[in-house]
This record gives structure tokens, sequence and C-alpha cells, in this order.
């Protein structure tokens, strides 16, 4: 079972990240659900993510899932918040019982160098470390992609609502964030882990 990292964040809450190795039969056998999606390899990162969600928590009620108008997935009943995000061939998830939650897990690539100017400040460019730059900026993107997901409303501009406070560069670490728009000014706290070209951030529940 590649199930390659779980975190028990709190009482209520738990991470995975699963890589996947399997054909979508085996998820097609524990996950009974019918996504009407046509690319194959989009299908089974679908597929491994929901079943992801049944493995951090069995009680989980795959089938009330919805699409909100934003493309967020959640259950209406909020009995659980989480999050799903994919990469390639791996797919990470959060689960919480008791507050909204938000995760991404991203590849160390180059086009993040190219598009930062777009999602980082002049500020937030400021501390950046030169020797670590690509994989610094990284965690950045994933962090604020984990706080977009986190906030699941769309219509999030990641340089002026998205913004970090200045953190060292290391393999794993924390981030102090503000989310700030007229209808939520929330302070985030969020945690990542950079391994193996990977760069996993996620939201604690508040």
């Amino acid at each position: 079972m590649p199930l390659i990292r779980t975190i028990q964040i709190d009482p209520e809450t738990r991470l995975g990240v699963w890589s996947i190795e399997e054909p979508e039969s085996f998820f097609r056998e524990r996950v009974h659900i019918s996504p009407g999606i046509h690319h194959p390899h989009k299908r089974l990162q679908h597929f491994a993510g929901r079943y992801l969600l049944v493995t951090l928590f069995p009680e989980f009620p795959l089938n009330r899932i919805k699409v909100s108008e934003s493309r967020k997935p959640l259950l209406q009943c909020d009995s659980f918040h989480f999050s799903i995000s994919h990469c390639g061939d791996h797919v990470a998830a959060i689960v919480s019982t008791k507050a909204a939650v938000g995760i991404d897990i991203e590849e160390v690539k180059d086009k993040i160098e190219r598009v930062s100017h777009k999602f980082l400040s002049p500020d937030e460019r400021d501390f950046i470390d030169p020797r670590h730059s690509l994989p610094h900026k990284t965690i950045c993107w994933s962090a604020k992609e984990a706080m977009f997901k986190w906030y699941g409303l769309g219509s999030v501009d990641f340089k002026e609502n998205l913004v970090l406070q200045p953190f060292v560069y290391q393999p794993t670490g924390f981030i102090t964030a503000n989310f700030v728009k007229p209808d939520s000014n929330t302070r985030l706290y969020l945690q990542y882990i950079m391994e193996n070209g990977l760069c996993l951030a996620w939201t604690h529940p508040v």
C-alpha cells in the first residue's frame, strides 16, 4: 500500500500522501463513485484522492461530496472538512472534523521561478533565500495554494490577498500568514515539508 506519509495533526485532523502505483481498477473496487472525467490519468488521480479520504477517516461519506460553484468539493453537512491536491503520481489530502483546511502538493519546477512575480509581493520577494530561490518560492506557492483551498470561494489575488510573513528557507518548517479580503481577515498557520523534489504544505485548523 503506497501510503507514503500520514500525520495526525490533532485529535480531529489527519493528512496523508499517496503514491499512485495501482491501476484504476484497484480504486474502482474500493471507491464506488462515477466521476465524469474522461482523461485517464486525471480520473485515476480523482479515484486515488477519494480513496485517500476514506483511508484517513473510514467513516468519511464519499457519496455526499458536492462541488461548489467555485469548483471546491465539499460536504454540505460540514461533518468533515477536507482538501485534496494532485501532482503527477502523488495525491495529498487533509481531513478535519472541526474546521476548514487546505493542502497542496507541488513538484519543484522552473515554472515557479518564471511566474513568481505574479504571486509574490515585493515584501515576500525580499525574504527569499537567493541560495535556494526555487525551492523557497515553491514553498511560498504551495502555501498560498493551501490558503486558497482553505478559503474555498474563489476570486483570490495571490499577491494581494494571501500574505506570507517572512520565514527562513529550510526543508521543513512553519509559516504564519494573513488571508486579507473584505469578507475574511484571518491569521493562518501553515506547515510544510520539502522532500524528494516535492513540496507539501497545509493549513492548521483555526
